[in-house]
């Protein structure tokens, strides 16, 4: 199926700093630019206890404009009983209806934060494949009865019921991740991964879908970059090395070789090899001097991606 290519801009760091009506400009001027969604991250205490609710998030910021989309990208949801979860984005399409992209992952990136809430890490990718069972069955309208190994539920729906379900795009880099694309997703969110990976990966989910007998998936696989951009490549090297290795504790140097860093023209040249091999979601995560620049830059790597005609 021909989907069309969607982008998402993360949410500028320093956001919810701002007053309410500079937040409102900010995703005003985001939605000019063409942008079909807004995203940010989901963590409840990650490395050193930081983080933020995608939930709370994606509702505040669903507030700001009348049409921008919102999506959690990733949410961790091995961390959450899947019933609360299906009645919060029942709510996201009461308050906010068809403007919600879902995207859900196993964590990993941090042991600690998965034990500190109860979870053993070696169970997250079978908890998920239950809780997505359940979610999805609840987005159908059924009503639910479920005994598998981490969850029991007796007569369990969502009322009223979904006007539309909300499309999910897992996330995730190993096998067992494509296999959940493949029997629960409507899509796959790479990450840290070649464009030859990438078109690996999406042949991969195609094959698994089509011998589980999804074969009318109209995929919405996406890709999530961080990149850096400024006048010079030193420059913007910098830029992004810092904010990464803040955000996740680690040398740049282990995610180099999958962050472009540049001009515009550096960025999009190092991304359309992606939208090629079938990224239909282009998440982006512009490092840049200010927000300011962020949204100029993001806009134009936008305007430099296209899917190929024909």
């Amino acid at each position: 199926m021909n989907v069309p290519l969607q982008f998402g801009m993360c949410r500028p760091e320093r956001f919810w700093s701002q007053s309410f009506d500079d937040r409102r400009e900010l995703v005003h001027r985001i939605a000019e630019h063409g942008f079909n969604h807004m995203y940010m991250a989901d963590h409840v205490s990650f490395r050193d206890g930081h983080g933020s609710d995608g939930f709370v998030e994606i509702a505040g910021l669903s507030q700001m404009h009348p049409t921008m989309g919102i999506m959690i990208s990733i949410y961790l949801l091995p961390l959450r009983h899947p019933l609360p979860v299906a009645r919060q984005l029942a709510t996201m399409e009461l308050i906010a209806p068809g403007r919600m992209l879902f995207g859900v992952g196993v964590g990993g990136d941090d042991r600690h934060e998965v034990e500190v809430c109860g979870v053993d890490p070696k169970s997250r990718g079978r908890r998920t494949n239950e809780s997505l069972h359940i979610i999805r069955a609840l987005m159908r309208g059924e009503t639910l009865d479920f005994e598998g190994e981490f969850f029991k539920l007796e007569q369990a729906r969502i009322k009223p019921r979904f006007e539309r379900p909300v499309p999910i795009l897992v996330g995730g880099r190993s096998d067992a991740a494509l296999l959940r694309t493949a029997s629960y997703g409507d899509g796959w969110i790479g990450v840290w991964c070649s464009a030859e990976r990438y078109a690996t990966a999406v042949t991969t989910i195609d094959k698994a879908a089509h011998a589980a007998g999804r074969t009318d998936v109209a995929w919405m696989h996406g890709y999530q970059p961080w990149a850096g951009v400024a006048d010079t490549k030193d420059e913007a090297r910098k830029l992004v090395a810092r904010a990464m290795e803040n955000f996740y504790r680690v040398p740049f140097e282990k995610f180099e070789r999958y962050t472009p860093y540049g001009t515009p023209d550096d960025v999009a040249a190092a991304l359309q090899p992606y939208v090629d091999a079938g990224c239909r979601v282009m998440n982006l995560k512009i490092v840049a001097a200010s927000d300011d620049a962020e949204i100029a830059a993001a806009a134009e790597v936008k305007k430099r991606l296209r899917l190929k005609s024909g």
